[in-house]
């Protein structure tokens, strides 16, 4: 792998976890939603990453040492399809992730978990026995995926830096 490539990995990893971050603020900023467009309360997004094509020499090693094909370990599921008020966010994401090795934005996938019912009569979305339906957001979880998202920003970031580094020391020999 030369290093333009690898700061093509490291980039792709960037984006998707910024993709990542920007999906858990939406998360914690609806966290007290209980009426969206569709009528219900909010649902808790998760983004789903997956790998972009990369070395197929790699690839098919690594198959015939496992013993198993791609298709075999991915399986026949489908990813559902994306959000609407998520599609102009994930074009710019979603459309470069071809031809590089790395990852990119898959899906953004609502959670299948009920909604939360308090009871609450004087809310104006109480239903007539006084319970009110709230999204499944746990503040907890939600900051520890957006550290974990901010951590493996930064070190893809540090590894841009250190391959830059390394583009610079190779030039500074090549002058010599």
């Amino acid at each position: 792998m030369n290093l333009f490539a690898m700061m093509e990995t490291s980039g792709s990893a960037m984006q998707a976890e910024r993709m990542r971050a920007e999906v858990v603020a939406a998360n914690m900023a609806n966290a007290e939603t209980t009426r969206t467009a569709t009528g219900g309360p909010y649902r808790r997004q998760h983004v789903v990453f997956a790998a972009n094509s990369g070395n197929p020499e790699f690839a098919d090693t690594l198959n015939d040492a496992s013993g198993t094909s791609a298709s075999e370990s991915l399986g026949s599921a489908s990813l559902p399809q994306l959000p609407l008020s998520l599609n102009s966010a994930l074009n710019g994401v979603l459309n470069g992730s071809g031809s590089a090795s790395g990852v990119h934005v898959a899906a953004v996938v609502e959670d299948t978990s009920p909604p939360l019912k308090r009871y609450d009569p004087g809310h104006p979305d109480a239903g007539p026995d006084g319970y009110v339906s709230f999204p499944d957001i746990n503040p907890l979880t939600e900051m520890v995926d957006l550290m974990g998202a901010t951590r493996a920003y930064g070190l893809n970031s540090s590894a841009v830096q250190a391959e830059k580094g390394m583009i610079a020391s190779a030039l500074e020999i090549a002058k010599s």
